[in-house]
């Protein structure tokens, strides 16, 4: 897909309705493609029409279960074909994105498999899937001789979708969107693999992967706030939307080797890998200006390669019939080099030319980085009488790496100054944990588990990007080292309880603090902080029951109160405060039902209340406390109408209300929206080994915080005919 080259925003027609929007099918104004795509749902749903009447009067009888299974007779192998369309009314990129599916029509293989013996003691499968324009691919055959060998090749291809949005501004009603609507992005992966698994000998394992990602994807960075913000808030561009353009692949190399010695299992792994990733992020800046700047397009290059060498081993040992011993050790060795540039210009992928108006950029980066880790996990299962379970563990992991950088930094029309960076650090962290069950009480299950980190790391930084023309923050110097050390802690306690044979109550909790120390010895004024904690308090409860033998009750509740507070340097003069506090209510309930045999129901709803304080918002209306409130109900039936027919409906609902417009003061936040969809399919088995379904689905999404730009309805159908044989 080719970047675009201009932004468009999208004004309301001052009314506050928002402008009339064309029915879109996958983009397709007209043509033989829609046609013949249709056309063919078309002869697809009338032979399912027809089928349905079929008698089948030349097949056996078949009892209900027979159909389900396809008959008396097996049928290992099958073929789904199947055909539909989404259709779109309103923000078809939108729609495409929650929906997972192109909109337009669609068809193909949907199912496949295919399995034989070509050869004595052999099995030969073939599966895969093949659904034409919306880039869904797969393909996977086997060869398999049990108990001595298997080879194995897998390929798939699958496509996401990407609303390109940027943001509205509430005081004007304008959206800042881009006209190339959709963003896709193509990820697959084509493996081989094969192994040996000979009696008595160690079972041995190959893979080859190659993994790749191609095409765009809309990205969270937004344009630069617009240096007259405060002056003109409707000068407030930094809304314009910018995304990535991938192109990245991932080579992989996999030796596996496992053996069973008396009472130890043990296990070797190693693994290569190696990279091409070429991403490019484009954004713009302030384009809706009365007077545009002379370089708007901003093209962010960021190459990187890498090797990566990984040899992990494990083992586990029944020591006694009580008393099980395992422990793993991994080792990993990274090699990095990444270039790029930041280069402004009168259009994406620009050559560097110095401009009046062109920001803080850089041109010929280079660099590169080295890491290596160690892990060792111990943990041992101990059963010391038949009522009590202890599994105490430790985990030690330490972490070095370097790196280095240099390019040119660049400013406005001024020369580029060269700056160069170095960096290295170290770290060490030991993990403790001890699990405990205990099942001593009639009709009671207990469980505790304790974790404790500790952990200890250096960093040594200089340089970074040089001022120009002495304009910047200056690179650093030397900071010494500076040194950060870590102490987690969690607790956690649980309890099940079976009162009546019906019931079942569980209650949990657990405490959790993390805590956070920096401090650097040979220069204090590089630290901003000097401790952070986090710490969190946390009550659940569920509820199961059955008061009939066709009836399912659950019910769920959660508390959560977690506080981050902050203690400034001591060169500051500041004193430790609260820097934010959320609480959050978590309620559920699931209902199953099964009225008849032919009828079975399901209901569930989930909400949730969540808040986030922070002390700034007593003092400006640019931050404002943060609403995590939302809740979600859905609804199915599943009916058998017949012995030859199932019914299946299914409804969903979801509801947020958080959206807090602060546009004149800052960055409007929140989510406001609802989403509701309902589906519904019928499958006819027509014959021993011949089904057709058909699926409707209807979907509806409204979005505030876009002032209803984002908005769309959808219509899915979707018939399939599968044959087994």
């Amino acid at each position: 897909m080719k970047p675009f080259e201009r932004y468009q925003t999208r004004p309301s027609d001052g009314t506050g309705a928002q402008p009339a929007r064309p029915l879109a099918v996958g983009g397709l104004a007209s043509g033989p493609a829609r046609r013949g795509s249709f056309w063919l749902i078309g002869m697809l749903l009338l032979a399912f029409g027809a089928l349905a009447q079929a008698d089948d009067t030349n097949s056996p009888s078949l009892s209900p279960q027979d159909y389900f299974e396809g008959g008396p007779k097996t049928y290992n192998d099958w073929i789904t074909l199947s055909t539909g369309g989404l259709l779109t009314h309103g923000n078809q990129a939108q729609a495409e994105e929650n929906l997972h599916w192109g909109a337009g029509p669609f068809g193909g293989i949907e199912d496949l498999h295919v399995q034989g013996s070509p050869f004595t003691n052999t099995v030969l499968t073939l599966d895969g899937h093949s659904i034409f324009d919306d880039h869904d691919y797969s393909l996977s055959l086997g060869l398999t001789h049990p108990d001595l060998w298997f080879l194995r090749f897998h390929a798939e291809n699958f496509r996401t979708w990407y609303n390109d949005a940027g943001g509205f501004y509430p005081p004007t009603g304008t959206e800042y969107a881009s006209p190339s609507g959709a963003l896709a992005l193509d990820r697959g992966e084509y493996s081989f693999a094969g192994g040996l698994t000979l009696p008595k000998l160690p079972a041995l394992t190959f893979k080859y992967s190659h993994r790749y990602r191609d095409g765009d994807k809309s990205s969270t960075i937004w344009s630069p706030v617009h240096p007259d913000l405060f002056t003109d808030p409707a000068l407030v561009q930094g809304l314009a939307p910018s995304f990535y353009n991938l192109d990245e692949k991932i080579d992989t190399f996999e030796l596996d080797a496992k053996q069973h010695i008396k009472a130890t299992d043990l296990t070797l792994g190693l693994r290569y890998e190696t990279a091409d990733l070429n991403d490019t992020l484009y954004t713009t800046r302030f384009l809706n200006d009365p007077i545009p700047p002379s370089a708007p397009y901003v093209t962010d290059q960021q190459k990187t390669t890498y090797d990566l060498f990984n040899l992990n081993a494990s083992s586990e040992t029944w020591i006694k019939q009580n008393l099980l011993f395992s422990t793993g050790f991994m080792f990993a060795n990274l090699d990095n080099d990444f270039s790029g540039n930041r280069i402004y210009g009168n259009g994406f992928n620009a050559a560097y030319t110095p401009s009046p108006s062109s920001g803080y950029g850089y041109t010929n980066l280079l660099g590169d980085s080295h890491m290596q880790e160690y892990v060792l996990d111990l943990n041992l299962m101990s059963i010391p009488v038949k009522t009590v379970t202890l599994v105490p563990a430790i985990r030690v992991q330490k972490e070095s790496w370097d790196a280095h950088s240099s390019g040119g930094s660049t400013l406005s029309i001024f020369p580029s100054d060269s700056f160069d960076g170095q960096s290295s650090r170290d770290v060490i962290d030991v993990t403790e944990s001890l699990d405990a069950r205990y099942t001593g009480v009639t009709n009671w299950v207990f469980s505790g588990r304790g974790e404790w980190e500790q952990g200890q790391g250096s960093l040594t930084q200089s340089g970074g990007l040089a001022q120009v023309d002495g304009i910047g923050v200056s690179p650093i110097l030397t900071s010494g080292e500076t040194d950060d050390g870590r102490f987690f802690q969690k607790y956690s306690l649980g309890a099940r309880w079976y009162p009546l044979r019906r019931l079942t109550l569980d209650l949990g909790g657990y405490y959790k603090d993390n805590r956070y120390d920096y401090s650097n010895p040979t220069n204090s004024a590089v630290n901003d902080i000097s401790l952070q904690s986090f710490e969190t308090y946390d009550i659940n409860t569920r509820l199961t029951l059955r008061p009939i033998q066709n009836v399912t009750l659950v019910g769920r509740y959660e508390y959560q109160y977690s506080t981050v507070n902050t203690r400034p340097d001591p060169a500051s003069g500041l004193n430790e405060v609260e820097s934010s506090r959320m609480i959050s209510h978590i309620v559920a309930g699931d209902v199953s039902w099964t009225p008849w045999s032919r009828l079975s129901l399901q209901a569930g709803i989930d909400s949730v209340w969540s808040k986030t304080k922070t002390p700034v918002t007593d003092y400006t209306q640019a931050i404002l406390n943060s609403q995590n409130n939302y809740w979600t109900v859905n609804f199915s039936a599943d009916f058998v109408v017949d012995n030859k027919t199932d019914l299946d409906v299914a409804y969903f609902y979801y509801q947020a209300d958080d959206f807090q417009n602060a546009s004149t003061a800052g960055l409007s936040t929140g989510a406001g929206a609802y989403e509701h969809g309902v589906t519904t399919t019928l499958t006819r088995r027509i014959t021993q080994n011949l089904r057709a379904s058909l699926k409707y689905g209807y979907y509806n999404y409204a979005d505030e915080a876009s002032g209803g730009f984002n908005n769309f309805e959808a219509h899915l159908i979707f018939a399939s005919l599968q044959y087994r044989f």
